[in-house]
This record gives C-alpha cells, structure tokens and sequence, in this order.
C-alpha cells in the first residue's frame, strides 16, 4: 500500500538490520489481512499482466518473488489455470501460510513453495529450479527489492530467471496510504503528513543498514531497461475503501499504526505520539478501531519489462 510501510503483498528478507530488523513471522497476519483487503487489486494487476503478456506464448509458470503468505501466489493460479506458481520466500512459516492457503482454495496442485533467501537465492539453477527457484513466463515481486542492498542488483537477477518473452512485474513506489481526515478531533492537524515523513526517515535507516547497500535513483523503467528487459512500462491500481470500514481493515490500519509507533515514532513530538498512543488503544472512541470517519485509499504502481526472445 505505502510505498514504505510494506503493507503489501511482498516483503523483505530480514538481515538484522540495527534499528529496523523485521521480523516477518510476527507480521504473518498483518501481511494476510493486508493481502485479503488487496484482493480486488490484486486480481485487477493479473488480469493486466495476463494483457501484456504475449497472446501466443503459452504461460507454464510463474515465480512470485518475496511472496509472503502467498496471497498473491494463489490469485496468479486462478488467473492463469494451466501454470504451476511458485512461491519463493525467506521466511518457512510465511511459505506454510501460502501452501495452507492454497489447499484451502483448492489449487495445492499447481502451487510449489521454494525457500530462498534473497538476493542469493535468485540464481536460476536449471528449468524445474534444482540449484535455484528455476525459471518462468512471469516473474513477480511486490515491494521485495526495496528490501534487498543493490536494487540494480536484485533486477538484473530476477531479469535473469525470466524465459525468453517473459515478463517481469514489479511492485515499487506508488503513493503513500491515506487513512484519516486531516483534522481528526485530537492532537494537531496533518498528523498523517507527519507519519509519512517518520515513515520515510525510518525508511532511510532501514536502507542505510542492508548489507551491500547501493544509492540509485530509483527510476524504475530506467532501471529495468538497464537489466536488460525492452517493452518497459508501467501501470497503477487503485484501493479505495470508504468509511466507515469494516473489521478486517480496521485491524489493518491498528497493526499498521502500532508498528509505526513502535519502530518510528522516535521521529515524532510529544504531542504527535500522544495522539499516536490514543488511535491505537481498542477502548478508545477517537481510536482507529472506533472511528467512524476511518478510510482506506492507496494506488500500486507495477513496472513491467520483457525479457527479448533469443
């Protein structure tokens, strides 16, 4: 959703950041929820890939790059009946989540799981994946490569699992999630400009203390074109979800704001954490779980290349 909360369906691969360390087991229900509440999206950005995809290349498989609970997994195997996905993450209790799930939609037959921590798991190894994920039609990663050193780095690599004619989707960037009216009745005005600038210094840090940790300017077309890729180009899907909210992103938004408060409210005044702590208290009638005036609105921007065919 934000570009930086990694509220979305990818995520990183935790390499023991000092201040920002993510432990990705604890967010499995976060990353879930969040996934549900995307699914509308989702299955808007399979659909647009199928589109772009070349109509007489026939999709055999899909890799899903940073694939969490394999939300995402599971709506690439709806979409695209004839192809195995696979799920590639660092993290086996998110990968038992992505298999669970798709025995639950009833597509465990066509959905693999492949642990690998990134970015050197991303070798290709042979055609099934045997001394890497393999390769693919498709190659997917949602909000992974923001996670990873070298971002140039980790595309050339996902670049290189694609087949020949095969694409790769990226999920970077976007537009910071909007949740709360500017004047909410507590505290100053703006406190959500203020959280996005907390996010943005946490992010900061975050990126500082990756191993191997390389400044770009994160064009990503232009980053794209460098791994190799021609037919760059981009698209946006829009969530919007009105007030008042139901249960499920409500929850959402709790877990989101807790964790801000926990790892980057150190950014914010007295009087913007005091505001913080009441959202976040269940009992509270200003809190976010309460609030009738609560929305959720945020836009995904996917960037998308094609491998050239030899």
């Amino acid at each position: 959703m934000s570009p930086h909360s990694d509220s979305g369906q990818g995520h990183g691969h935790g390499h023991g950041h000092q201040h920002t360390d993510i432990d990705w087991e604890v967010m499995a229900t976060q990353l879930e929820n969040s996934g549900e509440l995307q699914l509308p999206v989702l299955r808007r950005t399979a659909d647009r890939l199928r589109e772009l995809l070349d109509p007489e290349k026939e999709v055999r498989r899909i890799i899903d790059i940073g694939s969490g609970p394999g939300v995402m997994t599971c709506v690439f195997a709806e979409a695209f009946a004839d192809a195995e996905v696979v799920a590639v993450d660092g993290t086996p209790g998110l990968l038992d989540r992505a298999l669970a799930r798709a025995e639950r939609l009833g597509l465990g037959g066509r959905v693999a799981v492949r642990h690998a921590e990134l970015p050197e798991g991303l070798d290709s190894g042979d055609e099934r994946g045997e001394g890497g994920v393999g390769t693919a039609d498709l190659v997917w990663s949602s909000r992974a490569v923001h996670h990873l050193g070298d971002q140039q780095g980790a595309l050339n690599a996902l670049a290189g699992v694609l087949r020949p004619g095969g694409l790769l989707a990226v999920a970077e960037g976007g537009l910071p999630m909007r949740f709360l009216p500017r004047d909410i009745g507590i505290g100053r005005p703006g406190l959500q400009a203020r959280l996005d600038t907390a996010l943005e210094h946490w992010f900061e840090i975050m990126r500082a203390e990756l191993p191997g940790s390389t400044s770009v300017v994160e064009d990503w077309p232009a980053m794209l074109s460098r791994a190799g890729l021609t037919d760059v180009g981009s698209f946006a899907c829009l969530l919007d979800l009105p007030a008042p909210l139901g249960e499920t992103a409500r929850a959402f938004l709790h877990a989101h704001l807790t964790r801000l408060r926990e790892t980057a409210s150190e950014s914010l005044d007295v009087e913007d954490r005091r505001t913080l702590d009441v959202l976040v208290d269940p009992g509270a009638p200003e809190g976010i779980l309460r609030r009738p005036d609560a929305f959720l609105l945020s836009a995904t921007t996917v960037f998308t290349g094609v491998r050239p065919a030899r």
